[in-house]
């Protein structure tokens, strides 16, 4: 099985505890998620993240078609980070590191996602002809709303 990484880094300017408030519910993931997936979490979920929470969510990752995908919060030290990791959907393996950072000005957000695709051979070519790209476009979508949700000093995003 091979293990692929994507990291991607932003620049908020808002406080730890803001950024903790955000990103730590649940609820909010839809707003940050491509409308084209209809991401919607279909599991009763209160607005608090702690480790062991289990979250069911459907999603359209691919030509329209609707998957179920369930994550459990492994590990939590607010404000500071938290994991999630797939327990059944469209990967093999999916680990989610969400970390924050407080820096002069703001907050430094880091995303660590390592994840392996089912099939072999085959899932490799579908992660270089779809899946990377697509996992790309998803953060470059996400990067965009967040710079419109919390405007500030662009110099601060890399």
């Amino acid at each position: 099985m091979t293990i692929y990484t994507l990291e991607q880094q932003q620049f908020l300017p808002i406080s730890l505890d803001q950024a903790w408030e955000f990103f730590s519910n649940p609820h909010n993931l839809k707003d940050i998620t491509p409308p084209s997936m209809d991401f919607r979490v279909i599991s009763e979920t209160g607005y608090e993240t702690y480790a062991g929470l289990i979250i069911q969510y459907t999603v359209k990752p691919m030509f329209g078609i609707p998957v179920r995908w369930v994550t459990e919060i492994t590990h939590v030290r607010a404000p500071h980070f938290f994991v999630d990791e797939q327990r059944f959907g469209p990967y093999t393996f999916w680990h989610h590191q969400h970390l924050f950072r407080a820096v002069p000005g703001g907050v430094e957000m880091k995303d660590i996602v390592s994840y392996a695709l089912p099939f072999g051979p085959l899932g490799r070519l579908v992660r270089e002809l779809i899946v990377k790209r697509q996992l790309e476009r998803i953060f470059g979508y996400r990067r965009s709303v967040l710079e419109k949700r919390f405007p500030g000093d662009a110099a601060g995003l890399y």
